[in-house]
Formats: C-alpha cells, structure tokens, sequence
C-alpha cells in the first residue's frame, strides 16, 4: 500500500507569550508537530507494517518555518518513508479551506496512493473541517472519529467511536480516514531511527499556487484568568466535606 499521512507544524503552546491585553505571540516558540497528528502518524506507520511492502509519505504545508532539520527527522523517525514539504511564507495561516487546496496540489506530486490518514483536528485551531475537505477536493471518500482500521481487499475496514456507538464502515480505496487519539500511542524514536531519519528522502518546495482564506480571523486572545477564591476548609469539621463537593458541582 502507499499510505499518505497528513500532518500539520503548531507553535509550541508552551513557549507562546500571552500578552497584558491576552493577545498571543508565538514567534519565539519553536516549531512542533500537532499532537494530535503524532498519533496519525504512528496509525500510518502500524498500517504499513502489516501489509508488506508499505509505503508511508508524510505531507504537510507551512510557512517557511517549518523546514526545520530537527521537526523534519522527527517526523521521518517515526516511520515515514519519505518526506514531502512546502515551506513557503504564503502557505503561512492558512485556514481549513485553504490549507486542504493547497495540501490537495502536494498530494498531486506524491503519486499513486491508497489511503490518506489525518489527525482528527489540530492542536491549534481544532476545526476538524481539512480532511473533509481534502477528501472533496480529491474525490475520495472519507470518515472521521476512526479509533482503529485494517486494510483489506480494496477497501479499508475502519472503526469509529461515535457519542454512543462504535460504527464499523468499509472504503473503497483510494480514501481518506481521520484518526483520534485513540487509534494509536505515537512511538518515542531511538537513536538508530534518528540517525537513520536523516537519510531518508525529503522534498522542500514553495507553494504551486496562491491559496486564498475563506475565513476571517478577528482575534486570538488567551482566556481572562479568574481569581482563585482560596476558600480552605478543614475536613475535621461538620459538613466541610459536603461543602466541597456541593461547590465542584456548582463550578461544573
């Protein structure tokens, strides 16, 4: 099989500066892979290894910062075969529809694939709307929630976890499948598949197109921080038991 996996470079939420008016900034923050695509990845490489003679290309689309060697030989230690990267600052913030047109034109240079593998959302935005609409700009069939999947004869059989009910579906292939975290524990590379990762084929190129946002962000601002009431209450005495679970319930 050639397996496509789809994944996407955040800033590190841990180095984003919060400024007095809430207002981010994340331009000191190093490049990351969402973390959610982590476990996509992990879901692609398991698929790979168990249909003999697997291929895994990991795909992504970002601004020129994302070309970084150390995020690029994480990716590719975790069990993809090649890489195929556009890095170009016009391809910097783009949303869901615009991201999805121009991952669709990347996919184009891939070639033949069987089945292309998303994280659910991204640990940024969290739209769930690219594999959808990746799925429609390519004219495959897609699913989403998909907590585990198994490749059969031209088709792939995936399981997904809805609000009450897990559903089994089968694809025809080629199609796309979204991932939850619960399809697979991303694997911690070693040192052999680091090394290893720097050999591996990687292809760095700017944007085929100009991709345009359908959407408009007005602002991105940390939540306002409420002060703590600090209200501490000895168990010993009566009724500071029920006290507090009366107010977990009512801050609920």
């Amino acid at each position: 099989m050639n397996i496509i996996v789809a994944f996407k470079v955040v800033p590190d939420d841990q180095d984003i500066q919060v400024a007095a008016d809430g207002s981010l900034d994340a331009s000191k923050a190093p490049q990351k892979v969402s973390e959610y695509d982590l476990n996509a990845i992990e879901a692609a490489a398991q698929l790979a290894a168990a249909n003999e003679g697997s291929q895994v290309f990991a795909v992504t689309v970002g601004g020129s910062r994302i070309d970084d060697s150390k995020l690029k030989k994480n990716v590719m230690a975790r069990g993809a075969d090649k890489l195929f990267m556009v890095a170009d600052d016009a391809a910097a913030d783009l949303d869901s529809h615009a991201t999805a047109a121009a991952l669709a034109d990347l996919i184009g240079t891939v070639g033949d694939y069987d089945v292309i593998i998303c994280g659910d959302g991204s640990a940024d935005i969290f739209a769930q709307q690219v594999d959808v609409q990746l799925a429609y700009k390519l004219g495959i069939p897609s699913v989403n929630s998909v907590i585990s999947l198994e490749a059969g004869a031209g088709a792939i059989t995936a399981r997904r976890k809805l609000e009450d009910v897990i559903e089994t579906v089968e694809l025809p292939l080629p199609c796309l499948v979204a991932v939850t975290p619960d399809i697979a524990l991303p694997r911690i590379p070693g040192m052999g598949d680091i090394l290893k990762a720097g050999k591996k084929p990687m292809e760095v190129s700017g944007a085929a197109n100009a991709y345009a946002n359908v959407t408009e962000t007005i602002s991105v601002k940390a939540p306002e921080q409420v002060d703590r009431k600090l209200d501490v209450k000895d168990a010993a005495e009566d009724g500071a038991i029920e006290a507090f679970a009366a107010a977990i319930k009512a801050a609920l």
